[in-house]
């Protein structure tokens, strides 16, 4: 346990220099190493684009094909594809096929549950 004087600083920071090496030392335990930080980073990396989130809403309650997806979005079939690349390239979004056309859904249950949790989150905000 180590302290010293500080000069006091606004905006929630401490006023005193203090680290607990106990608390220090079960946070780095726990901290993921840089690859699953990383992989972490780019999943919220690909929810963080407003097109992107409102496929992620509307898949989040049916699956849709490309040209529906399309139409609720006001956006170019092109376009759409783009952003599926995009979502199914960080395991959010997967497809499947009926005859020629592909049908896209959430990747899973994690995925839901994430997305869930998020809208909660800036509804009570």
């Amino acid at each position: 346990m180590k302290a010293k004087s500080r000069t006091k600083v606004e905006n929630g920071m401490c006023e005193v220099e203090y680290v607990d090496s106990s608390r220090v030392r079960k946070a780095l335990e726990t901290m993921p190493d840089e690859a699953m930080t990383n992989a972490l980073a780019e999943t919220f990396r690909a929810l963080g684009d407003p097109t992107r989130i409102r496929i992620i809403t509307v898949l989040s309650r049916q699956e849709l094909c490309v040209c529906d997806l399309a139409k609720i979005l006001g956006l170019t079939g092109s376009a759409v594809s783009h952003q599926l690349r995009l979502l199914r390239g960080q395991r959010l979004v997967k497809y499947r096929k009926e005859g020629k056309i592909a049908y896209y859904t959430l990747d899973d249950q994690h995925i839901n549950n994430l997305f869930a949790e998020g809208v909660r989150h800036v509804e009570v905000g």
